[in-house]
């Protein structure tokens, strides 16, 4: 837990901080250049920066612990998602269909095969693919041991998403053990059904995911948009 609570506890504050510092110098400058940042590389930055703080910490203790990341940045009528590792986003659109918002970071993946092997790695078959037989995701925060072979990345993928065109109902934000149960089309139907619920269905899916049989980490949050300008989220 050292990892996730190291993020939690700095990764929001750090993004708010540069966020509003960059809305500001925007309105400064209108439409003169921002110094070529975006919401896109602002999320890749504190990211990356996280990661570093967080290494140097953990592996001062030797606390090989490691973490999944996933951002998503609602800013006008544009989406941005930011993901490390195999935690998931999938948004429901204005017809039902499921619209993946990241796509996982797995050792099997030919791009991240690859890349291992580059650095001079391996992935090997454990009860699931994993990274020098010891973690079931190619790109995580923290994970020190891994992180110093080069074999692991921190490396966010990041897309944005035109909420005008997509006009969207909710979206999901999930570790792996729902997408363990669930797969995207299965969890948007059951999402939809439950929107009236306390917790958006959040705390339905979980309880189904659990009975489903899945013995690891299930956070799940639901955000339902009001419009394309609007939210409000429960997990």
């Amino acid at each position: 837990m050292a990892a996730a609570d190291f993020a939690k506890a700095h990764l929001s504050e750090a993004l708010r901080q540069q966020l509003l510092s960059y809305d500001r110098e925007k309105e400064k400058e209108k439409n003169e250049s921002s110094g070529g940042l975006s919401y896109s590389s602002i999320l890749e930055q504190q990211i990356l920066a996280l990661d570093r703080d967080m290494l140097d910490k953990l592996s001062a203790v030797y606390n090989e612990a490691g973490s999944t990341c996933l951002v998503a940045l609602l800013s006008d009528k544009v989406l941005t998602v930011a993901n490390v590792g195999d935690s998931r986003g999938v948004l429901c659109d204005k017809d039902g269909n499921a619209i993946a918002l990241s796509h996982d970071h797995k050792p099997y993946q030919l791009k991240e095969r690859k890349r291992i092997k580059k650095a001079g790695g391996f992935i090997s078959f454990n009860g699931s693919w994993r990274v020098q037989g010891i973690l079931a995701m190619s790109r995580s925060l923290g994970d020190y041991p891994l992180k110093n072979l080069n074999v692991v990345i921190p490396n966010p993928d990041i897309m944005t998403f035109d909420l005008d065109k997509l006009q969207p109902e909710f979206m999901i934000l999930a570790s792996d053990g729902l997408w363990d149960a669930f797969s995207n089309e299965e969890a948007v139907r059951f999402i939809k059904e439950r929107l009236d619920e306390p917790h958006f269905g959040a705390k339905s899916i979980v309880l189904q995911s659990f009975y489903r049989g899945c013995p690891d980490n299930i956070t799940v949050m639901v955000v339902k948009f009001k419009g394309a300008g609007g939210k409000a989220a429960e997990q």
